[in-house]
């Protein structure tokens, strides 16, 4: 019950606050600490903005690489952005899913407890046809009648899943060096028995699209995952580093540059051929090249033109001899 002031204390509150012995400002400060605040025990807030901000960075790595991964698995672009990262309960999570979909349970040996990936059938399902040999995406626009995947479909999308955890393990490589192992492929929710039901769990979302269809994928992973790493997900920690250290990094950096491969590729001349003349192409036929012999060719470093050379032959093999280092196309 509120507290009635008599005329008294009313007065001697106005000549206070006249004074300026009293500042208003200063009176709602208390009242804001004083209120009550509601706290949901069944949704737990366990990790703190800050932690939370740095695992927004590392997912965010997560999604380009997984992106990039993919793509090349089934060679065509697929785009994965984050959504958002939540702290829900793990109950909330399975009722937040569609039924059936692919669950992916897994565990990291560094890290306590299983974690879980969950893909939307709807990019499950274009992903089976492109890696299948299909050449659209007809085949995922339409409604999926079935129940579950079959085995042969859970034995691909195994093989997308595991590629997914390499980018899961590079991501995490800053932080920490975790090793991920599949446990197991699921596609009814309502069956996994792996937690508890009010388990606080940190989710993750993603944002899918391919051939312009959008859907989406989770990653849920228990609080206790992160009890043992807390320290390592400080901000302090993400940025602080030794310049020693990071010195050191950098020739180990230089010299395993320098041992890797790069493709090169020497461009002789260019012909335009109709496809009648290319039809009825026979050993022995002469091409005439848009180049003079003495002209000097384009070398290409990975699909970028860095050098002018003249052939040649060295121990019966062909050889070029580099005339001109050049820092710009030319035509």
């Amino acid at each position: 019950m509120n507290q009635v002031l008599s005329q008294q204390e009313i007065d001697s509150l106005l000549n206070a606050l006249n004074s300026g012995e009293i500042n208003p400002d200063d009176i709602k400060e208390d009242e804001e600490k004083n209120k009550v605040r509601s706290y949901d025990f069944r949704r737990p807030i366990k990790l703190s903005k800050e932690y939370i901000n740095t695992l927004y960075m590392i997912f965010e790595n997560f999604s380009k690489m997984a992106g990039n991964t993919v793509s090349n698995l089934i060679h065509t672009n697929v785009d994965i952005k984050i959504g958002a990262i939540e702290q829900v309960s793990y109950d909330e999570f399975i009722h937040s899913i569609p039924n059936p979909t692919l669950l992916g349970l897994f565990h990291a040996k560094q890290l306590k407890g299983s974690q879980i990936i969950e893909i939307n059938p709807q990019f499950c399902s274009q992903v089976i046809d492109l890696i299948l040999g299909g050449s659209d995406s007809s085949y995922s626009n339409t409604v999926r009648k079935k129940d579950n995947f079959t085995d042969i479909e859970l034995g691909v999308l195994e093989e997308v899943v595991l590629e997914i955890f390499k980018a899961f393990e590079a991501s995490w490589s800053d932080v920490i060096d975790i090793d991920t192992e599949l446990d197991d492929l699921q596609t009814n929710p309502q069956l996994l028995q792996n937690m508890s039901p009010n388990e606080p769990i940190v989710l993750t979302s993603f944002v899918l699209q391919l051939m312009g269809n959008k859907s989406f994928m989770n990653i849920c992973i228990p609080y206790m995952s992160f009890e043992d790493i807390t320290d390592k997900l400080s901000m302090k920690n993400w940025f602080d580093f030794d310049k020693d250290g990071t010195e050191d990094n950098k020739e180990v950096i230089t010299e395993n540059i320098k041992t890797l491969e790069v493709d090169l590729e020497v461009d002789l001349g260019r012909s335009l051929l109709t496809i009648e003349d290319f039809l009825h192409l026979e050993l022995g036929d002469i091409i005439k090249l848009d180049k003079r012999i003495d002209d000097p060719l384009k070398m290409y470093v990975e699909d970028r033109i860095h050098f002018l050379v003249k052939p040649g032959k060295v121990d019966n093999r062909f050889a070029v001899e580099i005339l001109q280092y050049i820092e710009e196309d030319v035509e």
